[in-house]
Parts: C-alpha cells; sequence; structure tokens
C-alpha cells in the first residue's frame, strides 16, 4: 500500500522534482515507513516524531533531518491533495531549526593543494577545475554533454533542478584542462565526464575519489565543497549578489545571501588581522 501510493506521489512530482530530491526523497521515505512497520494511513504525528528523535539519536545533522522530513511533509501533502487521508499527521510535527552557520569552504591555497594533488589524472584534474570555476553541483556536472559546451564563448548550457536551465562560464585554465582530458581520452561519448564504458561518469565513484582526497590532504573536500568555494570566492572578489545567483542557478536571491555574509566574515578576519 505504502509503495504503490509512493510511486503515484513520485510520478505525479516529475516534473516538479529534480533527480537530486527524487533521490533524496525516496530514501527518506522508505527509511520513514520501514522505521514505523504502519501504513500510510494509520501513522500518527507521535511516530514522525519518534522517527526525528531516533535520527538525532544517531548524530544526524539538522540538514539532514530537516531533509528527511521535507519529504514526509510533501508526501503526506500530496495524500490530502489525492483524498488519500482526512487529516494530516505532519502538520503537527515542527521542522527543526538549522544552525545558521556559514557554509565550508576552500581557502586559495586549498583549492592550490587539491589542484596539484589531482594533476597526475587528465580526467579527475579537469573534474575538479570544472567544479571550482562553474559553481554546478556534481549531478548537474556529470549530465553535461559535449554538445553543451560552447568553446568559442566559454559557456556551458546546464540543465538544472526540475525543469530550470541556465548558461555558466569557465574559465582559460579550466578549458586548458578539458581540453587536455578530451584529448588523451580513447573512449567515444556524448558526455564530456565519461567511464570506460562511455556512460556518464557515477556520481557516487566521484564521492569516493573526493573522500580519498580528504584522507591525503589533511581537510575535508568534497563536489558540493567545491560549489560553495566557488560562490564565496567570487563574493570575495565583490561580485554582485544578482550575479552568483545567477550562476549557482538560485530561483531565490535569500539562498545566495549566505555568500555575501561570507564576503563580510573574510573582510572581518582581514581587519581582525591588523589589529
Amino acid at each position: 500500500m505504502n509503495n504503490e501510493l509512493m510511486e503515484a506521489f513520485f510520478n505525479d512530482h516529475q516534473a516538479r522534482f529534480s533527480t537530486e530530491t527524487t533521490r533524496g526523497y525516496r530514501i527518506a521515505l522508505n527509511q520513514f515507513f520501514s522505521f514505523c512497520s504502519k501504513p500510510y494511513d494509520q501513522i500518527k504525528a507521535m511516530d514522525i516524531r519518534i522517527w526525528m528523535n531516533s535520527m538525532e539519536e544517531k548524530g544526524l545533522k539538522p540538514t539532514s533531518i530537516h531533509l528527511k522530513l521535507s519529504a514526509v511533509k510533501s508526501f503526506y501533502r500530496y495524500c490530502m491533495e489525492e483524498n488519500k487521508l482526512k487529516k494530516n499527521p505532519s502538520l503537527l510535527v515542527k521542522t527543526p531549526k538549522i544552525d545558521d552557520s556559514l557554509p565550508y569552504y576552500l581557502s586559495r591555497r586549498q583549492v592550490t593543494l587539491l589542484q596539484e594533488l589531482t594533476k597526475s589524472d587528465p580526467q579527475a584534474r579537469a573534474l575538479v577545475e570544472a567544479l571550482y570555476t562553474t559553481g554546478v553541483r556534481i549531478s548537474e556536472l556529470l549530465n553535461i554533454k559535449q554538445v553543451d559546451v560552447k568553446w568559442d564563448t566559454r559557456q556551458i548550457w546546464i540543465k538544472g533542478k526540475g525543469t530550470k536551465e541556465r548558461f555558466v562560464l569557465f574559465t582559460h585554465e579550466c578549458s586548458v584542462r578539458l581540453k587536455a582530458y578530451l584529448a588523451e581520452r580513447e573512449i567515444k561519448s556524448d558526455y564530456l565526464f565519461c567511464n570506460s564504458r562511455g556512460d556518464k561518469v557515477d556520481r557516487d565513484y566521484v564521492q569516493k575519489q573526493f573522500r580519498e582526497y580528504t584522507k591525503t590532504l589533511g581537510f575535508k573536500v568534497s563536489p558540493h565543497t567545491m560549489r560553495h568555494t566557488f560562490a564565496a570566492h567570487l563574493a570575495e572578489r565583490k561580485m554582485p549578489q544578482s550575479y552568483i545567483q545567477d550562476l549557482l542557478g538560485h530561483v531565490n536571491i535569500n539562498t545566495t545571501h549566505i555568500y555575501t555574509r561570507l564576503m563580510e566574515q573574510a573582510r572581518k578576519n582581514k581587519y581582525d588581522q591588523y589589529q
């Protein structure tokens, strides 16, 4: 019963949800119903709260719990819209507050160390450079096809979350790295980054590579760290917030505002050095 309604939920939201949202929500809902061991129409608000408490006890971050609860709330809103329930159990469950801390990003020296670490592997070096100079999400990067790259204007057409599309820019250095990788690649593929079979590179493979970089370098680095780093470094150079918003593909400028705060923090740190 639960699985059937879940599939209907995802099918009806196919156009609205990005691949990553669908993936995250599917995992969350499977975990939720596995934990509760009840049909969807017998779930109470207390069941959801107990599930949230169990995640807190396991040490999950508030952002992770927030995402999982969003999946449950979205699912039950759908149930109400489809007249599958008379009462929404998730309405009485408060969303946990997320710590308003600044996102973690790399210093320019740390970026240089990562670039040096990957320079012997053309694909890895090109991938790191592309993440850093475009600010795209890892899912967006891995879906880029060669026809999406406009070499003369150094632009890439990105198919973003849901149905959102945008152009991002890349640097001359990134162009050099991408061309070097493509020149030595023997496998033919439509994708900008491909595996040995010509398919797009697997996201889990890239995440595993970045975990290895973290161990070797001694500081945390991930594909999403590169996105934060891209935005933070642009903010430090005083790029207007609206431009950063366009490049990141943020619909709401409040999402981008955090990088302006990063710029203010960087300025304060600089000031403190001279006191």
